[in-house]
């Protein structure tokens, strides 16, 4: 049976070139250009990235929810560090249950401002594995933040269904320690919130990676996720090769991933194409080889 991780599209983005300057300018066509292809792409979530947006966040993720919401009914994922520009979002936000809260960290002050708004909404909410003293360090970190995120959803009346957590993906620059860590709390997080879902900003990975490079650590990266089910992961919707990952379609290389994950590696010189690329990452990635720019050239 094919495995499947539905897609949150990430590049609706206040970063990004194109939507960016759209979002400040309140220019709507670019926005909804980018929302009827990411839609058409096959995602199952747009997120909508305004940032920190600290002079007018309060106005300006309402206008981005509407100007979406006019074209495409995708569910929603509201993103900032803005609470209140936040909260400004979900009270427009049409279809309230089905749109996801990116995100609610293990910090006291947005865990007090934030979750009022998600139990008020019914929305689904990205628990973010991040603390007051910022990144755990590892898996068994990650496991007590979790269970203290998912007290303090579970007081508020947020259903463990309605949690996706977070472990956060570190870039492969800083090494694969952290990687395998996430991959670990994953392992675990059905006993510490049975029910709930999970997810991952796919392209933090590939962070500081040569943009033509980064593609192939996203992709395999997202198959070794999926070995310890992950249920969706943020990503760019204008990758095929990693749509098609997400919707099931490459089965036998998720295969071959997650068998080199069990210790049976298949012989190289009867691999190539996207086949080989996935084998060479998987092992930089995994932390069996050295990770270095050239490492699908090796």
């Amino acid at each position: 049976m094919s495995q499947k991780v539905l897609a949150i599209a990430e590049s609706i983005n206040i970063m990004g070139k194109r939507s960016g300057t759209a979002m400040k300018e309140r220019n709507a066509a670019p926005v909804q250009e980018m929302a009827k292809e990411e839609s058409a792409a096959g995602a199952s979530y747009l997120d909508l990235n305004i940032g920190p947006a600290r002079k007018d966040g309060t106005e300006l993720m309402p206008w981005v929810v509407q100007t979406v919401e006019a074209v495409t009914d995708v569910p929603l994922c509201l993103d900032t560090t803005n609470t209140d520009a936040m909260a400004a979002g979900f009270a427009v936000v049409k279809n309230k249950t089905a749109a996801i809260m990116n995100s609610i960290s293990a910090q006291p002050e947005r865990m007090q401002k934030l979750i009022p708004v998600a139990a008020g909404a019914g929305c689904n909410v990205i628990a973010l594995l991040w603390g007051p003293d910022g990144m755990p360090r590892d898996s068994n970190e990650r496991a007590a933040m979790a269970v203290d995120l998912m007290m303090a959803l579970s007081e508020a009346g947020i259903p463990n269904e309605k949690m996706i957590f977070d472990p956060i993906a570190t870039p492969i620059t800083l090494g694969a320690d952290q990687i395998a860590s996430g991959l670990e709390f994953l392992s675990m997080l059905q006993e510490i919130a049975p029910g709930a879902g999970s997810t991952v900003g796919l392209s933090n990975v590939s962070n500081g990676v040569a943009e033509h490079l980064r593609k192939h650590l996203d992709r395999t990266y997202l198959i070794m996720l999926m070995k310890y089910g992950i249920t969706t992961a943020i990503v760019n919707a204008y990758d095929s090769e990693l749509m098609a990952i997400c919707k099931g379609e490459r089965q036998a290389h998720v295969d071959m991933v997650h068998a080199m994950m069990d210790g049976n590696d298949p012989d190289p010189a009867t691999l190539s194409g996207i086949a080989l690329e996935h084998y060479k990452t998987y092992k930089a990635l995994s932390g069996q080889a050295v990770f270095s720019e050239s490492w699908l050239e090796l």
